[in-house]
């Protein structure tokens, strides 16, 4: 009999035989073992320990697995030196929590170390050592059989493996984005996902109730016929490399190499490459768009019903010159995404919105003040999002934060509906743990996020063409140019062929 059945009849029989509800045993707000969902924590990383609180502090959810290829190290990057540090101290309320470490601590013992510590502080002796640990995360699908779901935290190039490995073992699914790195392995994922019956979530997913205010003014005729979406980021902020690294490096203790390349074919292992720099390099990650353009375009498209994927992309991106002797040499870059881009796509007519052009921008890259924020003397910010009609515009912030009419006459004139409705807020692990629960679809399931998966990897694929692409997305296909559609997938590492 497995922990579950176990655990749920040994409740259950006690409760029959004191005659009372099983939620008094254990008082209060007591959930009883047999009721929650284990979860196996994939990727112990900066962002999977940064998440870990969401899920230990939930008392739906018991964390029975973590899983990274790297055993500890502390040479992490994040966006500060003790931020992970001082977040595991304040979970567990141990100020001293670290103080041994001279660096940023991530790798699977630290996330067994983490899940133990926390259940060990609400245990009646004081001790927990319930949580196995895997290198591979093959083997804990396959040992495992007690899990209920998994969380994904890995780079991007194992997203969609993992996924579509873990939903025909019969789990629930929870991803960081993308879905995938890869336009056909994002489209075999989400495929699964309707197949299997399982309930997957998207992480970027929000309830963003400004774009349901954007899209009422839209309909209105408040900026006449919406003839573009701008949408514009800072990011990256890991560092980017135009080549790979010619020198050689040695592999750290503990660390599988091999198993973080996952499907991609061999290449010699560097730190260029690992620990939180993955997100700019072709075949591990999908950019500044994959990085932040899955929480602005993600609600987007839901709120305002854009689920016909784009027919074409164009992109521009930062170029490179290196020295060799007295001459300037072109760096021919097929293996990260630039500094900074420009990507136009072409989507046409939805549901509730005419055919448009969704403008994407990063690395510091934005669009040039409109007259009507030069008319209030304001600039363009870091970050924002922008809806051009013929006749006016809508001003935001990136994921569409207090939108407004623009310039500011405009907006004081407007008689419409202003405020934006309230927003749903809620822990993010409890979205997913009430869809498993209700047996009910979550607001970011996978089966919601083709169109943006999609827009997303054809970014990628503007990117390394170096010219327009036309899509057809029935036929998953680029059909002015043959060769830009082996950038739709891989070449796959043996063993590892979806």
């Amino acid at each position: 009999m497995d922990r579950r059945k176990f655990l749920g009849s040994a409740v259950t029989t006690a409760a029959t035989i004191s005659l009372v509800p099983r939620h008094v045993l254990g008082g209060k707000g007591f959930i009883p073992p047999s009721d929650k969902i284990t979860v196996a924590n994939i990727g112990c990383g900066t962002q999977g320990l940064r998440e870990l609180p969401g899920m230990l502090e939930n008392p739906h959810i018991h964390v029975a697995s973590v899983c990274d290829v790297n055993t500890l190290t502390t040479d992490y990057l994040d966006w500060s030196a003790h931020g992970i540090r001082d977040s595991i101290r304040k979970t567990l309320n141990e100020p001293d929590w670290g103080s041994t470490y001279d660096g940023i601590p991530g790798g699977r013992d630290i996330g067994k170390e983490y899940v133990e510590a926390y259940y060990a502080k609400h245990m009646p002796s004081g001790t927990y050592n319930g949580c196995t640990a895997f290198e591979d995360y093959r083997e804990l699908l396959a040992k495992e059989s007690d899990i209920d779901a998994v969380k994904i935290m890995t780079p991007d190039h194992h997203h969609a493996h993992l996924a579509i490995a873990a939903m025909k073992e019969g789990k629930h699914v929870i991803t960081h984005k993308p879905i995938a790195n890869r336009m056909a392995e994002g489209r075999l994922t989400i495929e699964t996902a309707k197949k299997s019956g399982v309930k997957t979530h998207l992480l970027a997913w929000s309830h963003r109730p400004e774009y349901e205010l954007v899209l009422k003014w839209i309909k209105e005729g408040t900026i006449g016929n919406l003839k573009e979406i701008h949408n514009w980021s800072y990011r990256p902020v890991w560092e980017q490399w135009p080549s790979r690294p010619k020198e050689e490096a040695p592999i750290p203790k503990g660390f599988n190499w091999e198993l973080w390349l996952g499907p991609v074919p061999d290449i010699p292992y560097h730190s260029f490459y690992t620990h939180n720099r993955f997100r700019g390099w072709y075949d591990f990650g999908g950019g500044s768009i994959a990085d932040m353009g899955h929480y602005s375009l993600f609600p987007l498209f839901l709120s305002m019903g854009i689920d016909v994927a784009p027919i074409s992309a164009k992109a521009y991106g930062t170029t490179h010159r290196y020295v060799d002797g007295n001459s300037y040499k072109w760096v021919e870059n097929d293996v990260s995404f630039p500094l900074s881009c420009l990507i136009q796509f072409e989507f046409p007519t939805q549901k509730n919105l005419p055919a448009f052009d969704l403008l994407w921008y990063d690395g510091g890259m934005k669009p040039f003040v409109p007259e009507e924020l030069k008319e209030d003397n304001r600039d363009m910010p870091n970050e924002g999002m922008m809806f051009v009609g013929d006749r006016g515009k809508i001003l935001a912030g990136f994921r569409g934060e207090k939108p407004e009419i623009i310039p500011s006459r405009v907006m004081k004139a407007y008689e419409g509906e202003k405020e934006v409705p309230e927003r749903v807020r809620e822990r993010r692990s409890d979205t997913w743990v009430k869809a498993i629960k209700e047996d009910i679809e979550a607001p970011g399931s996978f089966t919601y996020a083709g169109t943006v998966t999609e827009t997303i990897n054809l970014a990628a694929v503007a990117l390394r063409a170096g010219n327009k692409v036309v899509y057809d997305s029935e036929s998953m296909k680029i059909t002015n140019d043959e060769s830009a559609n082996k950038f739709l997938s891989r070449t796959y590492r043996k063993g590892w062929e979806l």
